[in-house]
């Protein structure tokens, strides 16, 4: 049934953020018992995802039983580790700083990406600079490709369609880098008795934006139910510094600049939790369109990429395949 209201507004994303931070701060106290761990491991990426999700474990656990890691590799940004380091000090907690370049450099990271791009562009070498990107959802009703964009060290930038080989060559080479810092999690997470939490919100997680055996992979996702409108209203509540509210989402995993818009959602972040939760609730779509400034022909195209996504990525969230039923995991305490 679809809801008629007389006016849907952004506010319905509104949350009570000290009733939100003791259910899950709660959660995470449990989980820790339920395993019988000591504290928590938190990949910090300098992104409010990751900083929430931090000072949500400082709240729930204390900061000495909170481990933050750094792991930049060549093509971070120059913000990740400086904003890492002002998050995990700004919540006073021990962080441990891990290169991951030499070992994607050995599993071929780098130049089999490389490799990949070469394919559509010829003249490319590991001197360029690199990204690829979706065009917008709202802009056209074309099918959409994804292009790979370069920028030689003179500043010529050029842009080429990707085929479907190219594309997955170069996304299966790029997964090393959430795969590898996933490794290094439970590395520290073995070695301390901890947890690995995870931080996809809830956009990402259910429109399929992670890595399955990477940052897809965690013991415990604090904000996977959480819109990240809802992600920002935790953090202001939290007192995250500044910096890293006003940094918009990125995906830090090519050398060029990119934001998650262009590379995956193709739609503002904030346009794109309107449309998610207004399609999660059955508000009709015209009002929809009011509240975000798109047509309903837009919110419409946004709905049937949010489907789309869905389907194409259940695979990432579905758990191993069994031919019978082994065992019951017990998870009565959740």
């Amino acid at each position: 049934m679809t809801v008629k209201a007389e006016k849907f507004t952004p506010d319905a994303l509104k949350i009570d953020c000290k009733t939100e931070l003791e259910k899950i701060s709660e959660t995470l106290r449990k989980c820790l018992r339920q395993f019988k761990k000591r504290g928590i491991i938190v990949a910090l990426s300098g992104g409010i995802d990751s900083s929430v999700v931090g000072a949500i474990a400082v709240h729930a656990l204390g900061k000495e039983r909170v481990l933050g890691l750094f792991m930049p590799e060549k093509d971070s940004s120059g913000d990740t580790l400086k904003l890492s380091r002002l998050i995990a000090d700004h919540l006073q907690i021990e962080a441990v700083y891990e290169d991951i370049t030499p070992i994607l450099n050995a599993a071929g990271c780098y130049s089999r990406r490389d490799d990949a791009i070469r394919q559509v562009i010829p003249e490319y070498d590991d001197s360029y600079k690199c990204k690829i990107v979706l065009p917008s959802l709202t802009d056209s009703e074309q099918y959409r490709f994804f292009s790979v964009v370069v920028e030689s060290p003179e500043g010529e930038v050029k842009k080429a369609r990707l085929s479907a080989d190219s594309y997955l060559n170069i996304l299966a080479a790029s997964n090393f880098k959430q795969r590898s810092r996933k490794m290094m999690e439970y590395y520290y997470a073995d070695k301390n008795n901890y947890i690995v939490a995870g931080t996809p919100n809830r956009q990402e997680y259910d429109q399929g934006f992670f890595v399955k055996g990477g940052d897809g992979l965690a013991d415990i996702k604090p904000i996977a139910h959480l819109y990240k409108l809802q992600v920002y209203q935790m953090a202001a509540y939290l007192g995250i510094p500044d910096e890293i509210q006003q940094r918009g989402p990125t995906t830090d995993t090519y050398s060029m600049e990119q934001s998650q818009e262009e590379f995956y959602f193709s739609v503002p972040y904030d346009k794109m939790d309107i449309c998610l939760y207004a399609k999660n609730n059955n508000i009709e779509i015209d009002r929809v369109a009011q509240a975000t400034d798109l047509t309903p022909q837009q919110v419409a195209s946004v709905y049937k990429d949010i489907e789309a996504k869905r389907t194409a990525t259940a695979y990432l969230q579905s758990p191993p395949i069994m031919i019978e039923k082994v065992t019951e995991v017990n998870t009565k305490n959740f």
